[in-house]
């Protein structure tokens, strides 16, 4: 049986992220794969000394390392000691700042809402003035959406609809990184999540929302169904997957007024739960298979 690592944040410890976590690990002893789990407070990095790290790997002797995590640190040294992690750090780093997916997918022609980045400050300086809010509002009009740079399942993520909100969401968010973008009325509290394995969208589904709320993430109360996603679609979503350097990901897609794709963002370890229990894919099973198969890992009997 061959080994490998799946990297985990320490402190993400509820029972989300532990039943992903072994659910990753009962799917790799089904490709003859121990996954030991590994967290990145376990895999210390001393950069003065870093036999703990290579003595675990010349004991373990791993064939790869599934991180699921987002500690690009971890994952660039990891890389930096010749070992094969998917995702890699910068498809990662990439992926988990916003506005770096964004400014990705422009460079490759990739159709997505318009988007202004706001001007990065300081934590103790803040904004000293709002000329760019007033030159972004030259290009967006209301309702506007506002996204913090970091964050996910929906969350840090704004509709305001006058100066007044913009002005007290730009206070919440302080100087943390954040950006502006296009608000897709036709894609109202609804879109679709496609989660592609290398070339392949291996499961999708349509969410919606019938709470009111904008944001259709099934994390904050929204609701799902299988969808047979168009071809237009599925190109979409494989050609942002490439664009970006990932081996696998969760693609979200909005509508737009033809019912045409459109790219809402990126993730590079979505959660595959709410997939599984809307179409029965196992995305685990594919993510997996895809590793051994590109590193040739042959699947013998134990």
């Amino acid at each position: 049986m061959k080994r490998a690592w799946l990297v985990t944040n320490e402190f993400l410890n509820t029972q989300k992220y532990s039943e992903l976590n072994m659910w990753l690990v009962k799917v790799a002893e089904k490709n003859n794969i121990d996954l030991l789990v590994k967290t990145n407070a376990e895999l210390l990095v001393d950069l003065g000394s870093n036999h703990t790290i290579q003595n675990m790997i010349e004991v373990e002797k791993p064939e790869f390392v599934l991180f699921w995590d987002k500690d690009i640190r971890l994952a660039s040294f990891l890389e930096s000691l010749s070992m094969k992690v998917f995702n890699s750090s910068k498809a990662i780093e990439i992926c988990d700042n916003k506005a770096m997916t964004h400014i990705a997918l422009k460079q490759k022609n990739i159709k997505m809402p318009k988007t202004i980045l706001a001007p990065m400050t300081y934590e103790n300086i803040g904004f000293t003035n709002y000329d760019f809010v007033e030159r972004m509002k030259k290009q967006l009009s209301y309702p506007i959406v506002v996204k913090e740079c970091f964050g996910s399942f929906g969350q840090q993520v704004y509709l305001v609809h006058d100066d007044v909100e913009l002005m007290r969401c730009i206070e919440k968010i302080g100087a943390k990184p954040f950006l502006f973008q296009e608000y897709i009325k036709s894609s109202f509290a609804r879109d679709i999540r496609l989660n592609v394995v290398g070339d392949q969208v291996v499961a999708t589904m349509y969410r919606y929302s019938d709470t009111g709320d904008f944001r259709a993430n099934i994390s904050n109360g929204g609701k799902m169904k299988p969808f047979k996603p168009t071809k237009q679609q599925v190109q979409l979503a494989v050609d942002c997957v490439k664009a970006l350097g990932l081996d696998f990901a969760g693609v979200d897609l909005l509508f737009d007024v033809n019912e045409e794709p459109i790219v809402c963002e990126v993730n590079s370890n979505a959660h595959f739960k709410n997939i599984y229990d809307c179409t029965g894919v196992d995305v685990a099973e594919h993510i997996l298979g895809y590793i051994c198969n590109k590193l040739k890992l042959v699947n013998e009997s134990v």
